[in-house]
């Protein structure tokens, strides 16, 4: 019996979206140029990946239902990637990126079956593992979100916002005190 499928990915998508787009509406517009340290991505260019990134895993699992990335262009992709993630925005037009192309991808999530989150597709040579299952590769884009979401909640403290989840978290514990008191 399998209690996690299409429909419980894609709300956790759901879900994990929401939170970075509230983050994004957290941060101030005149921060959206802050950077953290060298060489590193300004709070517009780090959501805008996140927004982004999800394409790549569309194409090869939506669009061409690759099962095998043997001769996929990774470089002509990641080119075409990073010139659309440079291209200037602003903090509206991001949070719009954000929301339109989460919606996409959780939709695609939430219409695939399950013999087809079970299917294998062969990672280029010499990669370990030689093979993901699709539900892995699908819940990869989540954890790759998760993974810059947590960046993003560390910059908010660095520009001195309290983070919203730990906000909520804080304001149901002052509840907690106030109603055993």
């Amino acid at each position: 019996m399998n209690y996690y499928g299409t429909k419980e990915l894609a709300a956790s998508i759901r879900t994990v979206r929401q939170n970075t787009i509230q983050i994004a509406e957290d941060i101030p517009d005149e921060q959206y140029g802050y950077q953290a340290g060298p060489q590193t991505r300004t709070v517009e260019k780090l959501l805008t990946h996140i927004a982004l990134s999800y394409s790549f895993w569309h194409q090869i699992n939506a669009v061409e239902r690759r099962t095998t990335l043997e001769g996929y262009d990774f470089r002509g992709t990641m080119e075409k990637l990073g010139a659309e993630e440079a291209q200037s925005r602003t903090k509206d037009e991001v949070i719009d990126l954000l929301k339109k192309n989460g919606e996409i991808w959780a939709q695609f999530v939430e219409s695939v079956s399950e013999e087809f989150l079970g299917e294998s597709v062969e990672m280029p040579e010499g990669a370990t593992p030689p093979a993901k299952s699709r539900f892995e590769i699908l819940l990869s884009v989540k954890e790759h979100e998760m993974h810059h979401r947590g960046q993003l909640m560390l910059i908010e403290r660095m520009i001195g916002i309290v983070p919203h989840l730990t906000r909520r978290m804080q304001e149901r514990m002052a509840q907690a005190a106030k109603a055993s008191s």
